[in-house]
């Protein structure tokens, strides 16, 4: 199947790469973020288990024969497949029983929850199920970046020169930061794509943190934590801390595993997306801090959540930092997909902190501080990727591939005279 319109995602070549090597593929990540359309680039047929002309068709063929679910010719997408939960055991049979790969292709924008979904599996899909997270679209995969700077040969070839040119300005920044990376957003106009991401906060608050698993819960209560979860984006802000938040305005009885509890959902439908701290080998005695770093899957969650635009962030710098770390942690986590790699955090007993590490399986790594720009913090940037290179144990580990000041402005990508990239966002592809 294809779409003349569609935009190239980073996820294309790892779904293909998937596909080559498992029965089945598990795509999972926020709605409105692409996994339907991406999927159907590749899948030759389609079932929408979700379409309200059919659902009660296939509710129905669930419980009498399953298996004329899945015929259809491969690989088959089966597009919001926990509809009916019941369909991963028959995917893993399938899959089992044919030897095939690449067979089908499921998409899901939430992990089953209720407990008469979690009943209906009753095998985890080792072996037969391959997952690949999918986020709303970084600046390269709209257009939006040159990816003239790109991470591969950076780690491919350490301490090479670059140099690229960046024309956005803080103004631009601000409003990519509010628009967010949503597919049907980038084909908008201005000021029509910035109506996007409420209406993803809307459905989400109204209505998709309790009907994911039936359970009824406050739109408000969900409004007051995710305002809070917007105001402490890049930090290790405990449980505690959001519940103090929320209690402000909260009139009756909150507690932390009420708090804890909408958090869960919140992950459990992609909204939300922690990222967990590094643990080097050092050759100081600092203690690692390892709390997870709070993050939404894109900026514009919590845009819509502080019901902030772009001119509220050009007035307030700080919090314009702080979702651009957002933006920036969402570029990284989608390039670092597409190298196979991971992406942590790093934080010690003496405050020493680095927004972001990129490593791959081969035991390659990067350091990355993520600043708005301007000498000031570009330095900033740079004392504190020196201090942490210095203090990793490279008799144990390898030495850090790259350096990178990932700023949203700044006009230049380069290399400064200490080694460290200074790299304008809107220059980085994977």
């Amino acid at each position: 199947m294809s779409d003349f319109n569609y935009k190239s995602r980073v996820a294309d070549a790892i779904l293909r790469k998937k596909l080559r090597s498992a029965g089945a593929v598990l795509i999972e990540g926020p709605k409105w973020c692409g996994k339907t359309t991406t999927s159907e680039q590749q899948a030759k047929s389609v079932s929408y288990i979700s379409d309200p002309v059919n659902l009660n068709r296939n509710m129905i063929l669930a419980e009498m024969d399953i298996n004329a679910l899945l015929e259809g010719e491969k690989p088959q997408l089966l597009d919001e497949w926990q509809v009916i939960p019941q369909l991963w055991d028959a995917v893993r049979f399938a899959v089992d029983h044919s030897r095939g790969i690449g067979q089908f292709i499921l998409t899901g924008s939430a992990v089953p929850l209720t407990q008469d979904q979690q009943k209906k599996i009753h095998h985890t899909g080792t072996g037969r199920i391959t997952k690949l997270r999918m986020r709303p679209m970084s600046l390269w995969e709209s257009g939006e970046s040159n990816g003239e700077v790109s991470l591969q040969n950076l780690f491919d070839n350490p301490g090479i020169s670059i140099y690229s040119e960046d024309k956005h300005k803080l103004e631009d920044i601000a409003f990519l930061i509010c628009r967010g990376g949503w597919p049907i957003a980038t084909t908008l106009e201005k000021e029509d794509a910035l109506e996007t991401a409420f209406s993803y906060y809307q459905a989400v608050t109204e209505g998709d943190i309790s009907r994911v698993d039936g359970i009824n819960r406050s739109p408000a209560r969900a409004k007051r934590l995710m305002r809070s979860l917007a105001r402490h984006q890049g930090t290790q802000v405990p449980i505690a801390g959001i519940k103090a938040d929320m209690a402000a305005n909260d009139t009756s009885s909150l507690d932390v595993d009420t708090v804890s509890s909408y958090i869960d959902v919140l992950k459990k439908i992609f909204v939300i997306e922690d990222m967990e701290a590094w643990n080097p080998n050092l050759r100081s005695k600092a203690a690692i801090r390892c709390s997870d770093t709070r993050y939404f899957a894109d900026p514009s969650i919590a845009v819509a959540a502080l019901g902030a635009s772009p001119d509220n962030l050009l007035k307030d710098l700080n919090t314009m930092g702080l979702l651009f770390e957002t933006m920036a942690v969402r570029d990284l986590r989608t390039y670092a997909d597409a190298l196979s790699g991971s992406v942590s955090h790093y934080r010690d007993s003496n405050g020493l902190e680095c927004d972001a590490i990129i490593h791959l399986r081969n035991g390659q790594y990067g350091l990355i501080e993520i600043k708005l720009g301007g000498e000031n913090l570009i330095d900033e940037g740079a004392k504190t990727l020196n201090k942490l290179a210095a203090m990793l144990d490279t008799d144990i580990m390898k030495t850090p591939s790259f350096k990178i000041i990932l700023t949203a402005v700044g006009n230049l990508a380069y290399k400064r005279d200490d080694g460290i990239y200074v790299v304008p966002i809107g220059c980085l592809k994977p």
